[in-house]
């Protein structure tokens, strides 16, 4: 972590039964706390969501804690396993969620209603209230500006309006020709009758910067995919392109790459002898045998 900020954690942990369930998966659990940015009521408990529901990659918690990816995964399949996270994966990592989550309850309690004994439903759900922004989520909760830009990052995704001159844009128009070239030959212009090139333009820009495809790369993608006689009329939109791009550039090199010529079998000078050999034993004129080869 680049910023130290304080987090509260229940003496409730210190416990036998804790440290038997958790052990060594404590730090993994710890991370993960201090990166619980709201929480929300669900089937009856209290729910931290972790980075807002950004999907985390394992690996980046190995980093920073500056364990094995492999101790790290082990340690996150034992808290997933005794109940204190739930994790849900996505292509770019699990989404996670601590389960119990306390980390609010002071601040909840103190501003709202001072105790939490013998509160109702209704008034448990009033106290769990979800910050009204990124900047609130940081500046009252964690103070951690790393754990500010990427809540910042998710929260104004969906607002990001794209010139028709920035290369994002000029990305999706590219893919939408060629989709749109593909569709008509097929009979199925409909189905991107409707795209949305401001919707495309975002899938690009997520593909180049949170999914660190070089531009090149994709453009050359495209342009392979659609003309691929299987993939042309399964991929029609940037974000299709996005959730296989993978795939898809596996298959574009596997094809690139040259055949191997067959190898002539290396020529054996006793192969004519055994044929001359035959030859004579099938009753023929030696004098006609051909040793050309």
């Amino acid at each position: 972590m680049s910023d130290s900020f304080y987090f509260p954690v229940f003496t409730g942990i210190l416990t036998k039964e804790h440290k038997e369930n958790i052990g060594p998966a404590l730090w993994e659990f710890l991370w993960l706390v201090a990166r619980t940015t709201k929480e929300v009521y669900e089937d009856g408990e209290t729910i931290g969501i972790v980075l807002g529901g950004r999907p985390v990659k394992t690996t980046e918690i190995a980093e920073e804690l500056g364990n094995s990816l492999r101790t790290t995964e082990t340690n996150i399949s034992k808290l997933r396993k005794s109940g204190y996270i739930t994790t849900k994966r996505t292509p770019y990592g699990n989404i996670f969620k601590v389960r119990k989550s306390k980390k609010f309850y002071k601040k909840r309690t103190a501003e709202n209603y001072g105790s939490n004994e013998d509160l109702g439903y209704e008034n448990r759900k009033k106290m769990i209230r979800e910050p009204q922004n990124s900047v609130e989520v940081t500046a009252e909760s964690c103070g951690s500006n790393k754990i500010y830009k990427d809540i910042k990052d998710i929260n104004t995704t969906r607002q990001k309006k794209y010139d028709e001159d920035s290369t994002y844009f000029k990305m999706a128009i590219y893919f939408h020709e060629k989709v749109a070239a593909v569709a008509n030959e097929a009979g199925i212009s409909h189905l991107i009758k409707k795209s949305n090139m401001q919707t495309w333009a975002d899938d690009m820009r997520k593909l180049i910067e949170i999914d660190q495809v070089d531009k090149h790369l994709a453009k050359q993608v495209m342009d392979w995919v659609t003309q691929d006689s299987f993939w042309c009329t399964n991929v029609l939109s940037a974000k299709k392109l996005r959730d296989k791009f993978v795939d898809l550039a596996i298959k574009m090199n596997a094809e690139k790459k040259p055949v191997q010529p067959k190898q002539k079998p290396q020529y054996d000078p006793r192969d004519k002898e055994i044929a001359f050999q035959r030859w004579i034993q099938e009753g023929c004129d030696p004098d006609d045998f051909d040793w050309s080869d």
